[in-house]
């Protein structure tokens, strides 16, 4: 593993472009060394590569497999983290937030919308910060997670551990899941799940089926499952089943992206309240990164998995930003929602210690 860590050491050295991540329970390391420092974008998602897609679906940027040098590595070893009790508590940030939870009930309340996901960004400062040994260190400690580290010198840097699955594509079999609801993971209690995250957590699933049923031959769904991410649990449903053969990836990705478990529901109003209150810029975070019709790994044309960009950090210089979020009904409560947001937070701040 080290040999593809020097090597990518060596190309952001140059200040050139990269990503380096791994699959959920998967050892495979995979870095694509773009070989020039053109940014990419693509509108028409027919490219081999790795794409990085933003909350707005502004900016959809591909690194493209033939202008990429790609290595491949086995991670070899896993990392145990002993999770920290104690959140961050912000006095100023706390009661803001709050503030744009109440908000958002209130729009529900009113009829605006059903759902709403509202989020916040967090700025650490970390000095002599070192971005290899922090992304080895999430890498081996967060193996259940999709983990990257993707650089860009117009975009700046980025890196996450997510466990949501926007869409899993092989020839025309698919997957994707409906994730919502969070708690701290109690290792000595099994999970007792309220209304309220379980209509979340309906909220996304009646989303994405209604969606795509005009793109598919068949589909089928679990029942919701309690699944653990680091020191959290969600609520879960796997979605599976056959697209249409004439299925059109670009509109599947349209239909899909922003899901209510990261934006809200109806999508269009829950957006506008999100764009106009919560009075800062997503960028990256709750947009969607992963492979373009082709599976690295096994050398496999055609296929296509991506990620949900939940759970990340930008990296700027030695500046951190974390940015989290929580789904908001009308049954929410403002400071529980404030403190999912914080114990979501632990997820980075763990491994920036």
């Amino acid at each position: 593993m080290n040999n593809i860590f020097n090597k990518v050491h060596n190309h952001y050295n140059q200040n050139l472009p990269f990503v380096v991540y791994a699959k959920p329970n998967s050892t495979d390391l995979i870095a694509f060394l773009q070989q020039d420092k053109q940014l990419h974008t693509t509108n028409i998602f027919n490219e081999k590569g790795f794409v990085f897609a933003d909350f707005e679906s502004k900016k959809t940027l591909v690194f493209r497999e033939q202008d990429c040098e790609i290595h491949k590595a086995t991670i070899d070893e896993k990392v145990i983290l002993n999770f920290q009790e104690e959140v961050d508590v912000s006095v100023d940030g706390k009661a803001n937030f709050e503030s744009l939870v109440q908000k958002g009930i209130q729009f529900i309340q009113d009829g605006n919308f059903q759902k709403v996901v509202v989020s916040r960004k967090e700025s650490l400062k970390k000095d002599n910060f070192d971005w290899e040994t922090v992304f080895q260190k999430l890498l081996k400690a967060y193996p259940s997670a999709f983990r990257y580290c993707w650089f860009h010198p117009e975009i700046g840097m980025w890196m996450g551990a997510t466990p949501e699955q926007l869409l899993k594509v092989e020839n025309s079999r698919f997957k994707t899941v409906a994730l919502a609801g969070t708690q701290k993971y109690n290792p000595l209690a099994e999970a007792v799940w309220l209304a309220k995250e379980r209509q979340e957590q309906q909220f996304v699933t009646d989303f994405i089926l209604k969606s795509i049923e005009s793109e598919v031959v068949s589909m089928d769904q679990t029942a919701p499952y309690t699944f653990r991410a680091g020191n959290l649990i969600h609520l879960k449903t796997d979605i599976e089943g056959i697209f249409k053969s004439d299925f059109n990836l670009k509109k599947v990705i349209e239909l899909l992206h922003p899901t209510p478990a990261v934006c809200g529901l109806p999508k269009q109003a829950s957006k506008a309240f999100i764009l106009k209150e919560e009075g800062y810029e997503r960028k990256f975070y709750s947009g969607f990164l992963g492979e373009l019709n082709k599976n690295f790994s096994e050398n496999r044309e055609g296929d296509t998995d991506l990620f949900v960009n939940l759970r990340c950090m930008e990296i700027q210089q030695n500046n951190i930003n974390l940015y989290i979020g929580c789904g908001i009904t009308i049954d929410s409560n403002p400071e529980k929602e404030y403190f999912e947001t914080a114990n979501k937070a632990l997820t980075m701040k763990q491994i920036l210690n």
